[in-house]
């Protein structure tokens, strides 16, 4: 069984569609669907329900989808003991879209002068979902934002960077009048119930903003935009990348008791260690400017 066909399976799985995973493993579509085929009359047995645009795993292909994770996973390592440096390879990155926007721009061109054959596998996703993935062990890092409990044992946290919150309107306000500014006017609001959504709840609670919220939306360059097209003022954090474009970043008094922490989340004891330690302090160094 190549090991090959079995990371285009995983692919499949992943990205929800044959296409996507084409796309992935740079290969065609017409080759990707040949090497689940061959697994299929290989194990006896069909592994994905195709759809017009979609690929969904089977019952089959869900019991041995760990197995198989492994499999690669192991196979990649294989190649990987071979570089003294334990820099070379594929790294599992997840991170929120913030993060994907505005740090790892910065850290891509600096970590291919400094690991040149070390492949970054980025993976978008909010908060709660890469957390999740953390400790299923679909990735090798997260930068997300802080979680809002202690963690296991199993991982790792080092804060990266502390993001204050800012007040985002078309409208000249100082930051004196932002409360009263936020009550009279439509207000897009982040997503409460998301990690950082909540820091802003707080802070609303506790200055006694009760805004007209039009929506919740945990989305923050979604928002910035809504906002310069005039449909309404919010608070968001400060994150590297927001450029006020048609709109005005105000910041907010007394910002330091509510910021948003963004962390760099790895097991306790990674599988490449030189790896996640190179990418978190240039993380690290990319967040203090």
């Amino acid at each position: 069984m190549d090991i090959r066909f079995l990371q285009s399976l995983v692919a499949v799985v992943e990205t929800g569609s044959i296409v996507a995973a084409a796309r992935r493993e740079r290969l065609t579509p017409a080759a990707v669907s040949q090497r689940i085929q061959a697994l299929e009359r290989t194990l006896g047995c069909p592994l994905l329900v195709r759809g017009a645009h979609t690929a969904r795993p089977t019952e089959a292909c869900l019991s041995l989808l760990p197995r198989a994770r492994a499999l690669v996973r192991d196979a990649s390592l294989l190649v990987d003991d071979l570089d003294a440096s334990g820099l070379s390879g594929d790294l599992r990155v997840g991170a929120i879209s913030t993060v994907l926007t505005g740090l790892v721009p910065v850290v891509l061109g600096k970590l291919t002068e400094c690991a040149p054959s070390l492949k970054l596998r980025l993976t978008p996703g909010t908060s709660e979902h890469l957390y999740d993935q953390m400790l299923a062990g679909q990735l090798d890092v997260a930068v997300l934002v802080e979680p809002p409990f202690a963690l296991p044992k199993l991982l790792d946290a080092t804060r990266i960077s502390r993001e204050p919150l800012v007040y985002l309107t078309r409208d000249a306000v100082a930051p004196a009048d932002i409360i009263a500014h936020a009550r009279e006017t439509p207000f897009i609001r982040y997503d409460p119930s998301s990690w950082g959504g909540r820091i802003v709840a707080a802070y609303m609670e506790k200055a006694g903003l009760y805004a007209d919220v039009r929506c919740d939306m945990d989305a923050l360059e979604t928002i910035a935009i809504l906002v310069g097209k005039g449909i309404g003022s919010s608070l968001v954090p400060h994150w590297p990348g927001l450029v006020a474009n048609g709109f005005n970043i105000v910041p907010v008094p007394h910002a330091h008791a509510h910021e948003r922490s963004l962390s760099f989340l790895a097991p306790s004891v990674p599988q490449k260690p030189n790896a996640v330690r190179l990418l978190r302090d240039l993380l690290v160094g990319a967040a203090i400017g």
